[in-house]
């Protein structure tokens, strides 16, 4: 399997020994995040600081005030330079080490909450400020833009493409008190995208938004009435068309982006076998596989569905497609036997390992990293 290890730039450009982990430990390439949302990201190999508070999503380049419109990217203040992603990929090729650019798209609660006409809205019509609406033009433009100003200049092995599609109502938010809450239901029908420029799409369908947003809220107060944390479908005969939606403007935010990055760059996508998921690893769209070099699927759970879902994946993707498995040796839940699991879901298909992360995993979490290329190297 070849092995993509992520980190944040701080990680490469202040943190002594980066390139020395890296090569002991064996990775292929580093995707370094070049666009990031917010985070408080611990930095346990620095000798100065124990975390980074990056308090809002960010471009990690310089940000050309004269390129961008109504929306433009943060400007991060806690990191030294401000093209530290630039910085980070360059002191990786003086390394001979091959980078790879980690551009996160729609996940920016800065913008969401600045301008809620293009963020995602519930039926219930409140904004999700951290996830920009991919059927939005302005969006779309944006997200593009995002990605030319990223590369520009900028020598990578790949571009990993996180966030390209739409964010729903399952998502860290502060201290999140929503856990155990809602069924997967549930979570569907609140991440359903009630703005403006969806309900066009909805009228263009033949359906009325007001009757939508209304059967919406409906179903929601009726299967939260049954109790039934487990449940995982609705009745809602209008489904086909809301999923068609999203995953037009889903199409039309990929292609804007694709159309920046530079023909013959290896492109991977972050994604999920259910079409309905939406978040960092939103649902795949038909027409996605086809667009793209390599699709990563979210396998932080170890267990058989993550490994069900490789497999599936193989089954339904095109055989030039590689299936990358993207895992954490930084859970919560550390993984018991993390070379077994890696291991197992490279039987189950996948050719690739994404793992997370370099910088987050300190001296206590390195064996696991070890432990993961060992899965890796023997799958």
């Amino acid at each position: 399997m070849q092995v993509t290890g992520y980190a944040y730039s701080w990680n490469v450009v202040e943190e002594p020994g980066f390139a020395d982990r890296v090569r002991e430990l064996g990775v292929d390439e580093v995707a370094v995040a070049v666009s990031y949302h917010s985070t408080r990201a611990a930095t346990p190999w620095s000798a100065e600081r124990t975390a980074v508070p990056a308090r809002h999503a960010a471009l990690y380049r310089p940000v050309r005030e004269e390129v961008w419109g109504r929306l433009r990217p943060g400007v991060p203040d806690w990191v030294r330079s401000p093209n530290s992603a630039g910085e980070a990929v360059a002191a990786l090729d003086r390394e001979g080490v091959s980078a790879a650019a980690w551009l996160v798209l729609t996940h920016d609660s800065r913008l969401g909450g600045r301008f809620p006409d293009v963020a995602v809205r519930n039926c219930f019509g409140e904004s999700y400020p951290w996830a920009l609406c991919p059927a939005h033009e302005e969006v779309r433009e944006y997200a593009a833009r995002l990605t030319g100003e990223s590369l520009a200049g900028l020598a990578v092995s790949s571009v990993i493409l996180e966030a390209c599609g739409q964010l729903g109502a399952v998502h860290q938010c502060r201290h999140e008190k929503t856990d155990a809450v809602w069924s997967p239901a549930i979570a569907r029908l609140l991440s359903v995208c009630c703005c403006a420029a969806c309900a066009r799409e909805w009228r263009l369908a033949g359906l009325e938004p007001a009757e939508v947003t209304r059967r919406l809220r409906a179903e929601i107060s009726r299967l939260l009435a049954t109790g039934d944390l487990a449940v995982t479908d609705d009745d809602l005969e209008f489904r086909d068309v809301l999923l068609a939606t999203r995953q037009r403007a889903t199409d039309a935010l990929r292609r804007a982006v694709l159309d920046r990055i530079p023909p013959g760059t290896r492109v991977v996508l972050h994604g999920t076998v259910d079409p309905w998921a939406t978040g960092a690893l939103p649902g795949l769209t038909p027409s996605a596989p086809g667009e793209v070099d390599g699709v990563v699927l979210p396998c932080w759970q170890a267990g058989a569905p993550s490994i069900d879902a490789v497999a599936t994946a193989r089954l339904r993707l095109p055989a030039t497609v590689e299936i990358g498995a993207y895992v954490t040796a930084v859970g919560a839940n550390e993984i018991p036997d993390l070379e077994s699991y890696v291991a197992e879901l490279g039987k189950a298909g996948a050719s690739a390992l994404h793992l997370y992360h370099l910088g987050l995993a300190g001296p206590a979490r390195w064996p696991a990293m070890a432990d993961a290329m060992t899965g890796a190297r023997a799958a």
